[in-house]
């Protein structure tokens, strides 16, 4: 058992500490507004990603229409106009998957060790992520594509 003197210096103790802590959040309000007023976050925000329309309008062969970060969360895109018997080349887009939007043409979308997959405009074509792969035309008129490349999830 406690005696008198015991039970009075805890009774004084837990009493200081309440204090202390009503005097350790007694400055609070007056901290989160002075913060506000300076606009300094409170909470880590990312920023806001913003709704986009883009022309179709394109003079060269490539031409980007969201490039990633800061426009999107991560997915890029582009139009792409090829002419009769040309190729984008061999590539990859590492871990991402890409989606081809074909808008006009005819052509092949060429998948290392695969066989190639033909399509006439209006088509899509999907190429999963790690995969080699090229894009040509086989018409006799222009190409055109938007191409969507994301993050693929993570399995």
């Amino acid at each position: 058992m406690f005696d008198r003197k015991q039970r009075q210096d805890r009774s004084f103790s837990s009493a200081q500490e309440g204090r202390k802590k009503r005097r350790s959040y007694a400055g609070m309000p007056i901290m989160c507004l002075l913060l506000m007023s300076f606009g300094i976050p409170l909470v880590s925000q990312a920023p806001r990603l913003k709704p986009s329309a883009r022309s179709l309008e394109c003079p060269g062969g490539d031409c980007p229409l969201l490039q990633g970060a800061p426009q999107t969360a991560g997915m890029r895109s582009g139009f792409v106009r090829l002419k009769p018997g040309a190729t984008v080349g061999w590539h990859t887009t590492g871990q991402n998957e890409e989606s081809l939007v074909i808008l006009h043409g005819q052509g092949d979308v060429l998948i290392e060790a695969q066989e190639k997959q033909s399509f006439n405009a209006p088509a899509l074509a999907y190429i999963p992520p790690g995969t080699r792969h090229n894009v040509s035309n086989t018409g006799k008129d222009i190409l055109e594509y938007v191409y969507v490349v994301a993050p693929a999830a993570r399995r």
